[in-house]
């Protein structure tokens, strides 16, 4: 489809390259065929003809493809450790549904790359068929994925084995922590495997457009280290992706500390996964010998601010992993500041957390956009041909029609003074002033709203049913006041360094 454009404002490169005002946008065969003055524009006084700010769409560098919030399953205001059996209580849902419903936020929000460890199996059919209704619902609403597969087999309930950790319980909730919470270890073959066989359905089937089959290994505290040896030998041989979570909080750091004396990042580099097609979810606590190392070996780090203040595991290091060169992207972990998949307000928030106090500057613009946007597609899609520093990701002729355009007027509501629209991007802007969302070329979102599905209806469908699976099954209430329980064992479990001695 071909399609023209008209903008007041045009953020090629936020940050990089200036606004420039009145131009228009053509759009042949999902790429970006001109640039230039828009004749529809030119000389037109300030408050007439359609006023809307285009720039490059953005990515989701790290998330989990859950649609339900933290807050509406009791997740609020708890640590990562205590928060994680949270997210079982609630039962399966319908693949598609759940996975349409959280693609369609996501893209109404400007996300046109989302990366989707699933650590959370909707179950009720094989996982090849969950995988092709996930995939078939990102072709539906048009967006990018990331699909990682969950790989793990050890540490079921905190970093320690299970034994040791149902022993630091109340006795009468042990057999229902055991039966929920304990790893079932499926043979690291059987692992491998299953990526093998989704990333066959997904080439087979003609999904390869909207998805990228990656190993995803939950974290190094989750795994043992044969499986992680043969994932980095199966990354290699396939050159295919890897995406795991690594020092998100300082639990994970005292873990990794014990378990590692040498070094936990030394570890990954001499089993061989250190490389750049190695993305690594949080380093909340890495150091900055680690940075230095990960900058070396071309690793991409997701920095999920808002997921690591909900979750009480810290600030990034952000300057710091700038000033080693490490390779930052923006990621929200199916939180967001309002828990909204808003990738504006996160990369607002992660600027105005990282720039620096007073006259100092830790991160500048350019460094912030490459973070928030240009960064990001590479470990959603995998390294681009040639793996440079960085994927495109700038409005340009024969680049990819990946944009967004916002209601300037909603956005420049007072309209005073001919203001920087990147200033007011950062101080303002947010999801709700997004009109249009076009991936390669497809416009996805008009008028604020998804075009490739019903996402209201698509939504409705969803929560009631889910509503009856919980009011069908009383073990729903039964669990969840089981989790309550473990959450108050689990605090002095780690406070306490009741786990020190079984790493």
């Amino acid at each position: 489809m071909n399609t023209i454009h008209d903008c007041t404002w045009l953020l090629a490169e936020p940050g990089i390259q200036k606004a420039q005002a009145d131009m228009r946008l053509s759009i042949e065969d999902g790429r970006i065929a001109a640039i230039a003055p828009s004749p529809a524009l030119q000389g037109m006084p300030i408050n007439l003809g359609p006023r809307r700010l285009a720039l490059p769409a953005l990515s989701n560098a790290h998330d989990h493809g859950r649609f339900f919030r933290s807050a509406s399953v009791g997740g609020f205001d708890k640590p990562l450790e205590s928060w994680l059996p949270v997210h079982g209580i609630i039962p399966g849902a319908d693949p598609y549904l759940n996975a349409a419903t959280t693609f369609a936020r996501s893209v109404r929000h400007g996300i046109a790359n989302l990366m989707v460890h699933y650590t959370r199996v909707q179950g009720g059919m094989p996982y090849v068929d969950e995988a092709r209704a996930v995939a078939r619902a990102a072709r539906d609403v048009g967006n990018r994925i990331g699909f990682a597969i969950a790989m793990r087999d050890c540490n079921g309930i905190a970093y320690c084995d299970d034994a040791t950790v149902l022993a630091a319980v109340r006795p009468e909730i042990r057999t229902a922590v055991a039966a929920r919470l304990s790893v079932q270890p499926v043979s690291v073959a059987q692992q491998l495997a299953l990526v093998d066989d989704v990333a066959r359905m997904v080439k087979t089937e003609g999904y390869g457009e909207h998805v990228t089959v990656q190993y995803g290994p939950a974290g190094v505290q989750w795994c043992t280290t044969p499986l992680l040896e043969a994932i980095a030998q199966a990354s290699a041989e396939h050159d295919r992706p890897v995406h795991m979570h690594l020092l998100e909080t300082r639990y994970q750091r005292e873990w990794a500390d014990r378990t590692h004396p040498d070094g936990i990042v030394k570890f990954l580099d001499r089993i061989g996964l250190l490389s750049p097609r190695l993305t690594l979810a949080h380093c909340v606590w890495a150091r900055p010998e680690e940075l230095a190392l990960l900058a070396e070996r071309g690793v991409t780090i997701v920095v999920n601010t808002s997921s690591n203040l909900y979750l009480k595991s810290g600030i990034a290091p952000v300057p710091e992993m700038l000033r080693h060169g490490c390779r930052i992207a923006l990621g929200l972990d199916a939180t967001g500041v309002d828990e909204d998949d808003d990738p504006l307000r996160e990369m607002r928030l992660a600027y105005q957390l990282h720039r620096g106090w007073g006259f100092d500057v830790t991160m500048d613009r350019t460094q912030l956009w490459t973070f928030a946007a240009k960064n990001g597609p590479r470990s959603v899609n995998g390294p681009p041909p040639g793996a440079g520093a960085s994927s495109d990701a700038a409005l340009a002729v024969g680049a990819r029609a990946d944009l967004i355009l916002l209601n300037w007027d909603r956005l420049d509501d007072d309209g005073l003074l001919p203001i920087d629209p990147f200033d007011l991007l950062l101080a303002r802007g947010s999801g709700v002033h997004i009109d249009e969302v076009i991936v390669g070329g497809r416009t996805v979102v008009t008028q604020g709203r998804v075009c490739g599905v019903d996402e209201p209806a698509l939504r409705a469908e969803l929560i009631g049913q889910m509503r009856a699976s919980i009011a069908a099954q009383p073990s729903v209430g039964t669990w969840h006041a089981a989790v309550c329980a473990l959450n108050e064992d689990l605090a002095p479990f780690y406070r306490n360094s009741a786990w020190s001695g079984c790493c």
